[in-house]
C-alpha cells in the first residue's frame, strides 16, 4: 500500500529520534540515570507521535521510570512502588491546587456559548462589505474575522471549520487562489492561541510560574503584530499579483435597504444624514413611520454620540487635578524637640539681637538651656517679670516671621491654591485631538451613504456586541480590576448573555457548551497532571541536570541559547501540539533561563509566537486537517500546506521582530506594573 506524504515525513522523523537514542546508549560506556532520563523523553515523543494519548502517556512513562530510578537507588520493589504512588498523589494534588486553571473551563465555556450565538456568519459578511475597496478585501475580512472571533472563543478548530463553511466557498466563487484562500483561514484560526485571553498563556504561565495577568498585557500587541503582519503580505499580494485575488463584483458588494426606506425613495449612494433630516419634516415619510425613521437617525447619529460623550470624559480627565493633601498643620509638631535644639534639623532661630526669639523659661522648671557651641537656640534678653507659664504657653507667637509663614500661609494664599488644585485649562494636544476628531466626524458623515449604514448597521449587530466583550475581559485583568479568574467568571456570563441575546440560548446549546467545556477542560488538567508526574520523574533521574550541562558546556551567549531554544520550539511544532510543547519540553527550558539572564515572561511571548507553528506545520497541522474536513473535494491538503507555507515565514519575522525590539511585548507590562 502507497503511504502519504506526510505519512512518510513522520515515519522518517520517528525514526530519526529513534537511531539518536540508540545512538546515545551505544555512545556511553556506563547508562548514568541521567541517560536513561533522555531516553524516556525520547520515547515519549515517539509514543504521542504513534498516536497514545499524550496525558495518559506521559502519566504512564512518568510512573514507569520513576519506579526505576527508586528501585536503581536501593529500595525494595514495595517500597519503590509506594514512593512512586506518594509522588503520583502529591503532583495530582499540586495541579489540583493551582487558582490558574480555574480561568481555563470559564473561557473556554464563554467561547463555546460565543461559537453558538451564530455571530461569525455576520461578522465576516459585515467585515468583507466594509472593507471591499481594500485590494484582497475577502482575504484581509477572514483574517480579521479570524483575529476577532479567534479571540472570542479561543478554540482554533472551531474559527477554522466556521471561517471553512464560510469564507472558503465565497472566496473561491470570488476567484481566490486555493492557496491564498486556505492560508488565511488557517494562519487566522491560529491566532486565538496567542491573542490574549489565550488558554496557551495560562497554561505556560502555570507552568513556568509567571503572572498570567503579564502574559496578558506583554501578549496583546505581539497579536496585534503579527495578525497586521498577514493583513500587510495580503494586500501587497493583491497589489503586485491582482488574479490571484480579484476584487469584489458589484453583485457581491450589493446592499439591498430596507422596504420602508425604498419605497419613501432612498437610494444606497444618497448621503444618508440629510435625507433622514429631510424626511422627517418633508412629505417623505407618508410611507414610512415616524418612529422608524427616528430609529435610523438615532443609529446614524450613534458616532457622533459616542464622539461627544468621549470628549467631554477626556476635557474633565484632562483638566482635572487631584488635590495635594495639606500637611501645614502637621509641620509644627516636634518643633522644641531634642533633635533640633541640638541643631540637627527643623527650622532655626532667628538672630539673638531681632529680640524676637524664644523666651527662656526658669531653670526650675520647663525648656532647659541647650549648650551655646551646639548651634542650637541662643539666650535672647529676658524680662525679669516674666512667668514661666506664659514663656511656654505661647510658643507659636515667639516663632520668627520667616518660619511663620512657612507653617501658616495666609488664608487667600491657601484659598488660591485650593482653587488651582482642583482644575487646569486643557492642554494644546487636546484641542489638537478634538479638531481631528471633528474633522474626521464631518468626512464620516459627508461619506455616509445609505449602503455604508447599512454595513455599520451589520457591524452594530455583530463587530461591536463581540467588541464589548472582548475589551471587558481583556480590561478587566490589564488594568488590575480582577484576576484572569474572575475576567473569565464575567466572560463566561457575557457569553451566556450574548447567546441569549440573538435568541440563540437553549437547553441543547447549553448543554453541549458544557460537555464540551468538561472535556476540553479535563483533558488539559490531565495533561497537567501527567506533565507533573513526567517533570518529577525526568527531574529524579536527572535529566534535567544532564541537559543543563550540556548545554552550559557549549558556553553560549543569550543570544545562540535563544537562537537554540526557538529552532528546537519550531521543529518540535512539526510532529506536536502545543498543549504536549508547553508541558513536556517548557519545564526542561525554564530553569536554564536564569543562566543566560532571560526574562521568563520575554521567553513566554517568543514561545507563543513561535507555537503557532505547531497549528501550520505538517505532518501534524491541526488547521489544515480542520479545514480539509469542511473543504470542497478539489482542495487538496497539499495546496492547503503550500497556502501555510507563507504565513510560517510571516511567523518567523514576528519571532525575529520581537526579538530585536522586546519592548513590543514588554512595553505594556512594564506601565502597568512595574
Amino acid at each position: 500500500m502507497k503511504l502519504r506524504k506526510e505519512l512518510w515525513f513522520g515515519f522518517t522523523l520517528m525514526a530519526i529520534i529513534v537511531a539518536a537514542a540508540v545512538a546515545m546508549v551505544l555512545s556511553v560506556d556506563t547508562m548514568t540515570n541521567g541517560h536513561y532520563g533522555l531516553l524516556m523523553l525520547s520515547l515519549v515523543v515517539v509514543a504521542i507521535m504513534l498516536g497514545f494519548p499524550t496525558a495518559f502517556t506521559l502519566m504512564g512513562m512518568g510512573m514507569l521510570f520513576a519506579f526505576f530510578a527508586y528501585h536503581s537507588g536501593g529500595q525494595t520493589a514495595g517500597g519503590a512502588m509506594k514512593q512512586t504512588l506518594d509522588l503520583m498523589v502529591q503532583r495530582a494534588f499540586s495541579v489540583m491546587s493551582n487558582d490558574v486553571l480555574i480561568s481555563i473551563p470559564l473561557f473556554v465555556f464563554m467561547g463555546y456559548l460565543v461559537e453558538r450565538a451564530n455571530l461569525i456568519e455576520k461578522l465576516f459578511r459585515s467585515l468583507h462589505l466594509s472593507l471591499a475597496r481594500v485590494p484582497g478585501s475577502l482575504a484581509v475580512a477572514t483574517l480579521v474575522t479570524c483575529a476577532v472571533f479567534a479571540t472570542a472563543t479561543g478554540i482554533v478548530g472551531a474559527v477554522v471549520t466556521l471561517m471553512g463553511l464560510l469564507a472558503l466557498p465565497q472566496m473561491l466563487r470570488g476567484g481566490y487562489d486555493v492557496r491564498i484562500s486556505a492560508g488565511a483561514i488557517t494562519a487566522g484560526g491560529c491566532l486565538g492561541i496567542l491573542i490574549p485571553p489565550s488558554v496557551l498563556l495560562i497554561v505556560y504561565g502555570a507552568t513556568a510560574g509567571v503572572s498570567v495577568v503579564q502574559l496578558y498585557a506583554g501578549a496583546f500587541f505581539p497579536g496585534i503584530m503579527l495578525a497586521g503582519l498577514y493583513i500587510l503580505y495580503v494586500i501587497i499580494l493583491a497589489k503586485l499579483k491582482p488574479a490571484l485575488m480579484p476584487p469584489l463584483t458589484a453583485a457581491q458588494r450589493f446592499v439591498p435597504l430596507p422596504q420602508p426606506l425604498q419605497s419613501a425613495g432612498a437610494r444606497g449612494e444618497g448621503r444618508a444624514l440629510p435625507w433622514l433630516l429631510g424626511a422627517l419634516k418633508g412629505k417623505r415619510n407618508q410611507a414610512v413611520s415616524t418612529g422608524f425613521l427616528l430609529k435610523q437617525l438615532f443609529i446614524t447619529l450613534l458616532p457622533l454620540i459616542l464622539f461627544a460623550a468621549v470628549s467631554l470624559w477626556s476635557y474633565q480627565t484632562v483638566t482635572r487635578v487631584a488635590p495635594v493633601d495639606d500637611f501645614s498643620e502637621l509641620q509644627p509638631m516636634g518643633f522644641g524637640s531634642a533633635a533640633e535644639s541640638e541643631g540637627t534639623g527643623g527650622l532655626q532661630a532667628p538672630p539673638s539681637d531681632e529680640g524676637g526669639g524664644l523666651q527662656e523659661p526658669p531653670t526650675s522648671g520647663g525648656l532647659q538651656e541647650p549648650p551655646a557651641d551646639n548651634g542650637g537656640l541662643s539666650e535672647p534678653p529676658a524680662s525679669a517679670g516674666e512667668s514661666a507659664s506664659a514663656a511656654v504657653a505661647e510658643p507659636a507667637a515667639a516663632l520668627s516671621e520667616p518660619a511663620a509663614a512657612v507653617a501658616t500661609p495666609p488664608a487667600s494664599a491657601a484659598a488660591a491654591g485650593e482653587a488651582a488644585a482642583t482644575t487646569r485649562p486643557a492642554p494644546q494636544g487636546y484641542w489638537i485631538g478634538l479638531a481631528v476628531g471633528a474633522v474626521a466626524m464631518l468626512a464620516y458623515y459627508a461619506l455616509l451613504s445609505f449602503n455604508r449604514l447599512e454595513v455599520f448597521k451589520m457591524l452594530l449587530s455583530s463587530f461591536f456586541p463581540l467588541l464589548v466583550l472582548i475589551t471587558a475581559v481583556l480590561g478587566s485583568i490589564v488594568f488590575g480590576l480582577a484576576t484572569p479568574t474572575e475576567a473569565a467568571a464575567v466572560g463566561a456570563l457575557g457569553g451566556f448573555l450574548l447567546a441569549g441575546a440573538y435568541r440563540q440560548l437553549n437547553l441543547t446549546v447549553v448543554k453541549e457548551s458544557v460537555f464540551l467545556t468538561a472535556k476540553t477542560s479535563a483533558m488539559v488538567c490531565w495533561l497537567f497532571v501527567g506533565s507533573a508526574i513526567f517533570s518529577a520523574a525526568f527531574a529524579l533521574l536527572g535529566g534535567q541536570e544532564l541537559v543543563e550541562n550540556w548545554v552550559l558546556g557549549m558556553n553560549l551567549t543569550k543570544t545562540q541559547f535563544l537562537i537554540l531554544s526557538q529552532v528546537i520550539i519550531f521543529i518540535l511544532g512539526w510532529p506536536l501540539e502545543w498543549t504536549e510543547i508547553i508541558v513536556i519540553f517548557m519545564p526542561i527550558f525554564i530553569p536554564l533561563l536564569d543562566n543566560f539572564g532571560v526574562d521568563p515572561l520575554f521567553f513566554g511571548l517568543l514561545v507563543a509566537l513561535n507555537l503557532q507553528t505547531a497549528f501550520l506545520s505538517p505532518p501534524v497541522a491541526m488547521s489544515a486537517f480542520y479545514l480539509k474536513g469542511v473543504a470542497p473535494k478539489h482542495v487538496t491538503l497539499n495546496q492547503i500546506f503550500a497556502g501555510m507555507l507563507p504565513f510560517m515565514g510571516i511567523q518567523i519575522i514576528a519571532i525575529i521582530l520581537l526579538y530585536q525590539f522586546p519592548a513590543i511585548g514588554l512595553w505594556l507590562p512594564e506601565v502597568l506594573y512595574k
